[in-house]
């Protein structure tokens, strides 16, 4: 692609959709190689929906967005510590909600689960629910007997609890220990969390590269 571009002359610079994402190989390798690029910020929805979807004309946009330097910013280098930042928390952010979505299958399985299995299981905290159901030695060739089929289910499910905890917990200490090396005083303030941390420091590194992007859009209105 780099090749086919510069076949037609001086290559200026590139406007790239999706830079966090899908076009984060390229950004990469076209940095790598020295290219200016831009991150184009994605056609109006409205005249998408009009006109129908396009890759020539999108393609065509980003290119005189990126000439023009219009709706247009500087994206990240998307290498180094903030970049790994960024990963280790979209996976444990997943992680989070895969756990969330595991005890809540754990309690409706419980609700629905025999008399005789269900009782013991009322009285107790989450944790020792948990353990308890992770510790359970069904008969798995009993599975289909109701009640084994139950004490298999929630076994499994308790087990698949504890896995992802303990995945959270050790994601944790990475993001602890970036964020210690990148911002420590953030976490030296005493109303201010880990995962608070990691956002707003977060923010305040893709708000510095958005100001910076505007920053002469700004300077020219404001002298005009």
């Amino acid at each position: 692609m780099l090749t086919w571009m510069r076949s037609f002359g001086d290559l200026q610079r590139i406007g790239v959709e999706c830079s966090g994402s899908y076009g984060a190989g390229l950004l990469r390798y076209m940095q790598a190689a020295g290219v200016e690029v831009l991150e184009v910020t994605a056609p109006d929805k409205q005249d998408r929906r009009r006109r129908g979807k396009n890759d020539d004309f999108d393609a065509q946009s980003a290119a005189h967005a990126a000439f023009a330097k219009r709706h247009t910013v500087t994206p990240g280098s998307r290498d180094g510590m903030v970049e790994s930042l960024r990963v280790l928390r979209v996976c444990r952010k997943t992680a989070v909600q895969a756990r969330r979505i595991a005890l809540q299958m754990i309690q409706t399985t419980i609700v629905c689960a025999p008399d005789k299995l269900r009782d013991p299981l009322r009285q107790m905290t989450r944790m020792q629910l948990i353990r308890t159901l992770a510790a359970w030695r069904p008969d798995l060739t009993a599975y289909r007997q109701i009640e084994e089929a139950y004490r298999i289910s929630l076994k499994s499910l308790a087990r698949r609890y504890l896995e992802l905890h303990d995945e959270i917990a050790d994601l944790d200490d990475m993001i602890e220990a970036i964020v210690k090396d990148l911002a420590p005083e953030l976490l030296e303030q005493p109303v201010i969390g880990l995962n608070s941390a990691v956002a707003f420091h977060l923010i305040l590194r893709i708000g510095h590269q958005r100001f910076q992007s505007f920053e002469p859009a700004l300077n020219l209105r404001m002298g005009s």
